[in-house]
């Protein structure tokens, strides 16, 4: 015995519902199963690209965008304080 489906409502342009009912012409299926076909291929596409990427596969593409032609990792600490001995001086009263 199958599992009972469940009714959802959805709304959808018209380019969008003429590509599905030709979809499920093609396939001689109806419109409901090639929407079931379509959410459980994503579904399984989406859970192995979120189970196999690594992290720096989820951000290669913004690696190198920025260039700040500047090693700001040098002597931060360095500069924190100075930063802050600035800061403190021109609150004084003069």
């Amino acid at each position: 015995m199958s599992k009972p489906f469940t009714p959802l409502s959805i709304r959808l342009d018209a380019e969008t519902e003429q590509r599905l009912r030709r979809l499920a012409h093609e396939s001689g299926g109806t419109l409901s199963a090639v929407v079931r076909e379509a959410v459980a291929e994503y579904g399984a596409a989406r859970e192995k690209g979120s189970k196999t990427a690594r992290p720096y596969d989820r951000l290669a593409h913004l690696i190198g965008v920025v260039d700040s032609r500047a090693d700001r990792s040098e002597r931060t600490g360095a500069r924190f304080r100075s930063a802050l001995k600035d800061k403190s001086r021109a609150r004084r009263p003069r």
